[in-house]
């Protein structure tokens, strides 16, 4: 066997499988899941529609690449989004889904007959840690705390780290913080990757769900565009439809930047065997060339935020983050593993400790003493789990 896999943590829902092991839920209350980030809004259904026509396209092969109307339709959303033209030829490569798609980046650019540093957010999206482990590198966890906006302080980070960097991760708007780095962080990164010559890999999946029409959050390919970048050099941005049109089922998604780096991704990806479905395809260029949907998306959002913080804001230290759709409190006494067996417990509802989120490399967890909390489910059912929420905390119950 691999002799990497021993070196992989417990992935998070693991850790809280074995904390609820011993739980009794409270059996006079329907449950309310707020621990997995699984959009549960309607998926649009004119995309719907369109995946319905396209189902006898299941009788044919797909490419690795993907449809050139597909790259095309998500090169024009780029376009509008973030300024960035993209030439759908190389720039743009469809994934299936961004977890997959991260996880096989880091096989593809890490190159482990050297020092292999992958700097990441802490906490972070597991699979960036699980993917540099078993591709022969050496996780470096930076600490995102409230002092700092949940913004890693990039200047604290030595030049002897920097100069063994092969790939840097960052996540905008953060999972689980909701942080947004601004542009001028950004810019800043782009720097020090030609400085030190590394890879940066934007997590920007959950870019879509913001409070504000008037500032969406800037981007990776926003900031190349404003430096004059159009070459995108050292930079591959990460984007999916799973929380931005609700179709986390449809394993869709997209990589774009580096024409260099995608051309060495795509010959990876060739043997990998992963080639995004054709009525897959189809759907997507539906989705992508649609923004009604998306807005309508941001307004659920906004509405549930308003009635939850206002349920919670007076018993909890909980703030509207700057995006995204996860709750990022301290919990009361300062144990998120207690508080979350207390709401399961006493109010069958179910949040992820943040402890399981991150790492403690100087013996600090940055996740410990908050809990993450995930606002996809109906209005009502959030609104019902900030009510129990706000209940035991006022009883004290953990």
């Amino acid at each position: 066997m691999n002799p990497d896999l021993a070196h992989l943590h417990p992935y998070p829902f693991e850790k809280l499988a074995q904390l609820k092991a011993d739980v009794r839920p409270a059996a006079d209350l329907a449950h309310i899941p707020l621990t997995i980030g699984e959009p549960r809004h309607p998926a649009p259904e004119s995309v719907l529609a369109v995946l319905r026509d396209a189902l006898p396209q299941v009788s044919h092969y797909p490419g690795t690449k993907g449809l050139l109307a597909l790259r095309e339709a998500i090169a024009h959303w780029c376009q509008r989004r973030f300024g960035a033209s993209l030439e759908a030829e190389t720039q743009v490569l469809p994934v299936n889904g961004t977890r997959e798609a991260l996880f096989a980046f880091v096989q593809t650019v890490l190159d482990r007959s050297r020092p292999a540093t992958v700097l990441m957010p802490n906490p972070f999206y597991q699979i960036y840690e699980g993917a540099t482990l078993l591709a022969g590198g050496q996780p470096h966890y930076l600490p995102c705390l409230e002092a700092d906006g949940f913004i890693p302080d990039f200047e604290a980070i030595t030049p002897e780290v920097w100069e063994n960097t092969q790939l840097l991760f960052i996540c905008s708007p953060g999972n689980p913080t909701g942080a947004v780095m601004p542009l001028a962080v950004q810019q800043r990164l782009i720097a020090l990757a030609d400085q030190y010559d590394f890879v940066i890999a934007a997590d920007e999946c959950y870019s879509e769900i913001y409070h504000d029409e008037t500032m969406p959050p800037p981007g990776l390919l926003q900031a190349c565009v404003a430096l004059g970048r159009h070459d995108f050099k050292r930079c591959v941005v990460f984007h999916s439809l799973s929380k931005r049109s609700n179709l986390p089922g449809l394993r869709s998604g997209f990589v774009a930047g580096d024409a260099a780096i995608l051309s060495d991704f795509l010959r990876y990806r060739t043997y990998h065997g992963c080639a995004m479905p054709l009525h897959h395809q189809q759907t997507s260029i539906a989705a992508w060339q649609d923004e009604t949907h998306v807005r309508e998306n941001r307004e659920a959002y906004r509405a549930k935020f308003d009635a939850v913080l206002e349920i919670l804001q007076p018993v909890m230290d909980v703030q509207r983050p700057d995006a995204g759709f996860y709750l990022w409190p301290a919990v009361p006494g300062g144990d998120d593993e207690a508080f979350a067996m207390a709401l399961l417990r006493e109010q069958n509802l179910g949040v992820l400790p943040g402890r399981y989120l991150s790492r403690a490399p100087q013996g600090v967890n940055p996740g410990a003493g908050r809990v993450r909390m995930a606002l996809v489910a109906e209005l009502s059912e959030c609104i019902e789990g900030a009510k129990r929420i706000r209940c035991c905390v006022e009883k004290g119950d953990f």
